[in-house]
């Protein structure tokens, strides 16, 4: 199975911390040239420097802040003329914050559909005639199961995150004859920080210790366990590779088994 991605590069949005950071460090044993993406240029800096060179890369960052969608235009655009085509895209963007739908702010879906769909559609809008130039393209949207079945107290959140699902089906089906594949993973429960921020949010509105918080969610998972980042990294890394050339459109849980359907 060929999973090489010598003489690849990978632009990996959200990549200082959490599933982001796994992602790149994982692309970049396998061979890419790692393109960091984030809004803290120290974090960026350090991430960079323990990525693996084994291959002879030499990596890059873009600090941008996704809350400036112009900005992130202007940035990716002068990138792509000085450096040239990127391969792959990592698109990956912290979630909105919690709380019910109906008590959620309008300018919350605003900022959210912002952060998330409007900044992923300019990132693909840049790249994708590098990619068919290229004669090798590979999106990877990472989104939340909330695609298939909507989460208690992520309003907001399940809300965009469908939205985003169904722009990447779109773009799947209008890229496709240009050997360009569009995929999403779907992380569940995972120790990053977001999930500590959910743990503590879930433990102060339900009056549970984060202890027992935690037990509720766990008892919900078949797997008995929250996922690390590197195994999200793992689904991702695949279908960047040239081995799943033939997947495209398709959603992929990194859940533990828990989402409730198929």
């Amino acid at each position: 199975m060929n999973l090489d991605l010598s003489n690849k590069s990978a632009l990996v949005c959200g990549s200082t911390q959490g599933i982001g950071k796994a992602v790149a460090m994982e692309l970049a044993q396998m061979g890419a040239k790692i393109i960091l993406m984030a809004r803290n240029e120290e974090s960026l800096r350090s991430v960079k420097a323990e990525l693996s060179t084994s291959k002879g890369q030499q990596h890059d960052f873009i600090v941008v802040d996704f809350t400036k969608p112009e900005e992130l235009k202007d940035k990716i655009n002068r990138y792509v003329i000085r450096n040239g085509a990127v391969n792959i895209l990592v698109n990956n963007t912290g979630g909105p914050p919690g709380g019910p739908m109906v008590l959620a702010k309008t300018e919350e879906f605003t900022q959210a559909f912002s952060n998330h769909l409007l900044c992923n559609h300019i990132l693909v809008q840049t790249l994708m005639d590098g990619m068919i130039r290229s004669g090798y393209g590979r999106i990877v949207n990472i989104i939340s199961t909330s695609v298939k079945q909507p989460l208690h107290g992520l309003g907001v959140s399940n809300t965009i995150r469908a939205a985003v699902a169904n722009w990447s089906k779109t773009l799947s089906i209008e890229l496709g004859p240009f050997g360009i594949t569009v995929n999403n993973v779907l992380p569940g429960a995972t120790n990053t920080a977001r999930l500590s921020a959910i743990l503590e949010n879930k433990s102060t509105k339900s009056g549970l210790t984060i202890d027992e918080v935690k037990k509720e969610m766990l008892a919900e998972i078949p797997a008995g366990r929250f996922a690390e980042a590197s195994e999200v990294a793992n689904a991702v890394a695949f279908l960047v590779s040239p081995a799943a050339a033939y997947i495209s459109g398709i959603n992929v849980p990194v859940d533990g088994g828990r989402t409730g359907c198929l």
